[in-house]
C-alpha cells in the first residue's frame, strides 16, 4: 500500500525524489510504531487510538511540533489515498488537529549584506571561486530555488536571448532573466568549467564541483552560509533567504506582488506574502509617500 502510494505521488502528483523520500520515511516509521506498539500489520484498520499515540510519541522525543505537523501530513495524504482507492472508508484523521506553532519570521538579507557577499565572491579567480560567485548571483538575480539551482541544465539556457528554463516543483517550467552582471560571471564561469569537463567529462549540468559531479544540497547549503556569516549577523544564512531578500528587494523597489509571485514560480499570492517580508522603515516610507496626507 505505501509503495501503490509513493508511486502515485511520483508519476502522478510528480513530486520530487526528495520530497516522495520523506512520505516514504514518515509513513515507515508509523507502520513500525503500530507493529511494536499495537502488534498491527495492517494500516488498513488503523485508528485515531494508534494515531495519537504516535503523535505523543514523536512530541516525547523531542522535535518540533512543526516537523510533528509534516509527519502527521504525510499520514493524512496517505489515508486520503487509501480512500480514493477504497482501502478504507473512514480517515483515521478526520477529527486530527494540527499542534500549534509559533510563526518563525526570519528577516532577509538587506541590499548591503547582498552587496558585500557579492564583492567578496568576486576577488576569487580559481575554479571554485567563480563557481560560488555564480551560485550567489544567480539565486539573488532570479530567486530560484536550491533544487531548481541544483538541477539547471547546459541545454536549458538560452545565452542570446539571456534566459534560462526552470524547472520547478512538480516539473513546472517557468524561464527567467539573465541580468548583465550575472552574464559577466556566467562567461567566466563557462570558460573555467571547460577545464574541468576536458579533464573530468562532460556532465549536462550547469553547477559542477571540481571533480566534475552535479553539486548537492549541502554543498550550496556551506557555500551561502559561509560567505554571509562574513558579512551579515542573521542567524538565519541559507539558500532560501536569498530567494527571500530577492522577494523582499523587488517589492522594496515598486515590483507589484503579482510579477514576484510569477518569478518565484508559485502558484497563489498567499504563498508569495508568506516569502516576502518588507521591512517596517520601508512600509512607513512608503506608506508616508504614497498616502494623501502623508509627509511629503
Amino acid at each position: 500500500m505505501i509503495q501503490a502510494f509513493l508511486d502515485y505521488l511520483e508519476i502522478e502528483k510528480k513530486y520530487s525524489p526528495h520530497t516522495v523520500l520523506a512520505y516514504k520515511n514518515d509513513l515507515e516509521r508509523f507502520e513500525r510504531f503500530c507493529k511494536e506498539v499495537y502488534e498491527v500489520d495492517d494500516l488498513r484498520v488503523v485508528s485515531y487510538v494508534q494515531v495519537r499515540a504516535w503523535v505523543i510519541e514523536l512530541v516525547d522525543s523531542g522535535i518540533s511540533n512543526r516537523s510533528v505537523n509534516r509527519k502527521t501530513s504525510s499520514l493524512r495524504s496517505f489515508y486520503n489515498f487509501l480512500q480514493k482507492t477504497g482501502d478504507v472508508s473512514v480517515h483515521p484523521l478526520a477529527k486530527h488537529k494540527s499542534l500549534k506553532m509559533q510563526r518563525q519570521v526570519h528577516t532577509p538579507f538587506t541590499e548591503a549584506e547582498v552587496t558585500e557577499a557579492l564583492r567578496l565572491l568576486g576577488k576569487g579567480d580559481d575554479f571554485e571561486a567563480v563557481r560560488n560567485h555564480l551560485i550567489v548571483s544567480l539565486f539573488y538575480a532570479t530567486g530560484i530555488r536550491r533544487s531548481e539551482l541544483i538541477g539547471i541544465q547546459l541545454e536549458s539556457m538560452d545565452l542570446v536571448k539571456k534566459t534560462i528554463k526552470i524547472k520547478g516543483k512538480r516539473n513546472k517550467e517557468r524561464l527567467v532573466l539573465l541580468l548583465p552582471f550575472v552574464e559577466e560571471v556566467l562567461d567566466k564561469y563557462l570558460t573555467k568549467r571547460k577545464e574541468v569537463v576536458l579533464e573530468r567529462g562532460e556532465s549536462p549540468y550547469l553547477f559542477l564541483t571540481k571533480r566534475g559531479v552535479k553539486v548537492y544540497e549541502t554543498l550550496v547549503y556551506r557555500i551561502i552560509n559561509s560567505y554571509f556569516s562574513r558579512v551579515s549577523s542573521k542567524v538565519k544564512k541559507s539558500p532560501h533567504m536569498l530567494r527571500h531578500a530577492f522577494a523582499t528587494h523587488l517589492l522594496n523597489h515598486g515590483a507589484s506582488l503579482n510579477s514576484v509571485k510569477e518569478l518565484l514560480g508559485h502558484e497563489s499570492l498567499a504563498a508569495t506574502q508568506v516569502y516576502t517580508h518588507n521591512d517596517l522603515e520601508e512600509i512607513k516610507k512608503v506608506f508616508n509617500m504614497a498616502h494623501p496626507r502623508g509627509s511629503k
